[in-house]
C-alpha cells in the first residue's frame, strides 16, 4: 500500500486486517471532507438545515484553490448539489460554501468538526479548515479516519452511497468522481 500510514478494519468486527503507521500524523488532505460531509449530515438529521436549503456562494468560497465543482460566487445552490460536488467531486469551493452555511465561517465550523472529532474518539486529529487545505495545525492519523469513515457508514447509509457515484455535472461541467 503507499502512503505513510494506512488501516483497514472489518467493520462489522473491529478486526485489523492490516496496518502500517495507523497512528502517525498525517496531512489528510482532502479526507478532510469526509468529517466535512458528517457534520453536514449531521447538521440535517438534527433539522438544523435542509437538503433543498439555498446556499449563497461567497467570494471565499469561490476562490478556493485545489479542486472545485465550479460554483459561481452571488449565485445560489442547494446544500444537496453542495454535498455532491464534495463528496463526488471533492470540491473545495463546496467545502467552503457548506461551512459557511452551517457555521457562519469555515474558522467557525472547523471548531464543530473538532467537537464531532473529540465525541467520536479521534484523539489525534485537529482541523482548521473544511476542505483539507495544507496547515500545519490541520491532521489526522489512519487510525483516525477509520473512525469517521465508520461513523458516517452507519450513522448515514443512505449518503455513503454517494461515495461510489462515478462522476457529477453541475454547472455542465462533468467531472469524474476522484475517488478511483
Amino acid at each position: 500500500v503507499s502512503g505513510n500510514g494506512h488501516l483497514l478494519i472489518d467493520m462489522h468486527s473491529g478486526r485489523v486486517l492490516a496496518e502500517s503507521n495507523a497512528d502517525a500524523r498525517l496531512d489528510p488532505a482532502s479526507l478532510t471532507k469526509i468529517m466535512t460531509a458528517y457534520a453536514v449530515l449531521r447538521e440535517i438529521s438534527e433539522g438544523n438545515i435542509q437538503l433543498q436549503d439555498q446556499v449563497l456562494v461567497s467570494e471565499k468560497a469561490w476562490r478556493t484553490p485545489g479542486s472545485r465543482m465550479f460554483i459561481e460566487v452571488d449565485k445560489r445552490v442547494s446544500v444537496e448539489e453542495l454535498l455532491e460536488g464534495m463528496i463526488i467531486q471533492s470540491g473545495n469551493d463546496a467545502s467552503v460554501a457548506l461551512a459557511e452555511h452551517v457555521a457562519g465561517s469555515e474558522e467557525t465550523f472547523a471548531n464543530l468538526m473538532n467537537e464531532h472529532a473529540q465525541r467520536l474518539g479521534m484523539t489525534n486529529t485537529h482541523f482548521v479548515n473544511a476542505s483539507g487545505m495544507p496547515h500545519e495545525n490541520h491532521y489526522t492519523t489512519a487510525r483516525d479516519i477509520a473512525k469517521i469513515s465508520q461513523a458516517t457508514i452507519v450513522e448515514y447509509p443512505e449518503f455513503y452511497k454517494w461515495y461510489a457515484i462515478k462522476e457529477y455535472t453541475f454547472n455542465d461541467i462533468t467531472q469524474k468522481n476522484r475517488n478511483s
